[in-house]
């Protein structure tokens, strides 16, 4: 009996070994970076268990359970798109993409192709057009569209999702004419005779978009499908959605229960209205399916973009003067729905570009956080792009995170100045001062109005050049973050930001296995090596997910 005890003893010990073994994985001859107890370390080893960062260190950890040659090659904590759009990525795969095409002429003949390769679509949709990289550096027409798609509407949106160009037959369908007016935080471009001349900024913008036909169920799942294997494929493992439906919400519910959702979702709701009634009625989601997706914050819109001349300015535009952009909401109402927001219990995060937005949004948490007082919500500015020099300070005063993009500096470098002058750009895409300052900086991307590669921003971020160095020393290089601050920026700040610091954001013990491996060493390579890095390997809970 004693015998058999002990053979069932070891018999049991052996399938416990095998069963954590199966479970075990260790990674070894890595060259790994993490931030560790707040500081940046290095590790050349790796061991995973249930998903999860068991230890990190040198040779002198034991190997357990699967072995994982890295081969030398670099590992950082899993990256994090702190401001983007997931179904906007999604939709850019499926329908067509202008963006980066530097003339108007180039950028029809683009249309057209696509036009006669999908004669099928009822409309023709795309984005990414951008009239300042074009050398009229003017706003496109119908007329434009016309002479290429002339028997179909076509709907374009603008790289910066703020404003969409249409060709006559959308405008006809949508019933433009000229007693169309300029809705409270939109604006019809019109020509000198009052005519609308097919350029639609913000809130304008529904005039057409109410009249396309919504996705299909079958087009949606297509779209999520597309975007989650594009943001594995660039080292992305968590993404902040910046406004979705109740529909959406849905949708990446599914994926998570089906074992899809290979990209963790931390998602804000659209607004303030129906969307939040319906979400929000058994209180914020903190996590869901082991953290695959959260929904404990609001997202909301006070002005428009710069490109567009649309972001909300003290002071008239530098180079059109009369115009200080357009603000979605007076003091009141945004108070109004930040108050719904907070009271509620959710994080707030209000998209602000100009720096009269940014004036607005600031006053608006401070009423908030003076009613409710601070209950540790960590609301967020998203973009406080051109911030007065008056005001950064208040970030830290009420503790607000800066959402900043650090793609988005040295996509406007060719006309921000130009916007606002010489005096309001010292506020402007300022990192440095916000760190200065003690103020978190969470780094994102915002695609599909950027683009998705990650390592593109974490460039910008070094650097402030474009993909060919230029300027020189980088555009306002004071303002540049160092290697160290740029990755806490695009992960544990990040992670911060969406109050999963705990779970994500560095490979400590105790945190999701997730972490990327690349082609080059982050902190050693020439700083314009940097955009160039290549994603060999993406893993979410210690799964490999993409796989170059």
């Amino acid at each position: 009996m004693k015998n058999l005890l002990i053979t069932v003893f070891m018999l049991s010990a052996l399938l416990t070994a095998c069963s954590d073994n199966a479970e075990v994985k260790t990674f070894v001859n890595a060259n790994g970076y993490t931030f560790y107890n707040d500081s940046l370390i290095t590790f050349q080893k790796m061991i995973i268990e249930d998903g999860k960062v068991r230890e990190v260190g040198g040779e002198e950890l034991s190997n357990a359970g699967k072995i994982i040659d890295i081969e030398g090659k670099t590992i950082l904590p899993g990256l994090i798109d702190a401001h983007a759009h997931v179904m906007g990525l999604g939709y850019q795969e499926l329908n067509i993409n202008v963006a980066g095409i530097e003339t108007l002429e180039a950028t029809l003949d683009s249309i057209k192709v696509y036009a006669e390769a999908n004669p099928e679509l009822e409309w023709i949709q795309g984005r990414g057009w951008n009239q300042t990289l074009w050398p009229e550096n003017e706003f496109p027409t119908a007329a434009d569209l016309d002479k290429v798609v002339p028997d179909r509407p076509v709907w374009l949106t603008r790289v910066d999702g703020h404003a969409g160009w249409g060709n006559t037959k959308a405008m006809e369908i949508a019933n433009i004419s000229q007693d169309t007016p300029d809705p409270q935080g939109g604006k019809v471009i019109r020509d000198r005779n009052g005519k609308a001349t097919g350029v639609f900024i913000d809130a304008a913008e529904s005039y057409v978009t109410q009249n396309i036909p919504a996705p299909t169920a079958e087009e949606r799942t297509l779209a999520l499908e597309k975007a989650l294997e594009k943001m594995s494929s660039e080292g992305i493992t968590s993404v902040h959605d910046a406004g979705i439906p109740s529909q959406t919400w849905e949708l990446y519910k599914t994926f998570a229960d089906e074992g899809k959702m290979i990209t963790r979702i931390y998602a804000m709701i659209g607004g303030t209205g129906n969307d939040f009634d319906e979400l929000s009625k058994n209180g914020p989601i903190n996590s869901y399916a082991n953290d695959r997706l959260a929904l404990r914050s609001v997202k909301i819109s006070a002005d428009g973009a710069l490109g567009s001349r649309g972001a909300a300015m003290k002071e008239p535009y530098s180079d059109d003067p009369g115009n200080k952009g357009l603000l979605f909401y007076e003091q009141e109402e945004l108070n109004e729905m930040v108050d719904k927001s907070v009271s509620n219990g959710y994080q707030t995060n209000i998209h602000a570009i100009g720096d009269r937005a940014n004036e607005v949004v600031l006053d608006a948490f401070e009423q908030a956080i003076e009613e409710y007082g601070d209950q540790g919500l960590r609301h967020r500015i998203e973009h406080a792009q051109i911030v007065s020099l008056e005001d950064i300070p208040r970030f830290k005063e009420l503790d607000i995170i800066a959402s900043m993009q650090a793609t988005h500096a040295t996509s406007d470098m060719n006309m921000a100045e130009d916007r606002v002058g010489s005096e309001r750009i010292k506020g402007a895409y300022a990192w440095q001062k916000f760190l200065d300052q003690g103020t978190v900086i969470a780094n994102g991307s915002d695609f599909p109005v950027e683009h998705v590669n990650i390592f593109y921003g974490l460039y910008s971020s070094v650097t402030r050049q474009d993909h060919e160095g230029n300027p020189p020393n980088g555009w306002y290089p004071e303002e540049k973050l160092n290697r160290e601050e740029t990755l806490r920026s695009f992960t544990l700040n990040a992670a911060y930001a969406a109050h999963q610091e705990n779970v994500l954001g560095s490979l400590e013990p105790g945190k999701w296995a997730d972490f990327v491996v690349i082609d080059r060493d982050f902190f050693e390579v020439p700083a314009i090596e940097i955009w160039q890095t290549e994603v060999l390997e993406t893993w979410v809970a210690g799964e490999k997910v993409y796989s170059n």
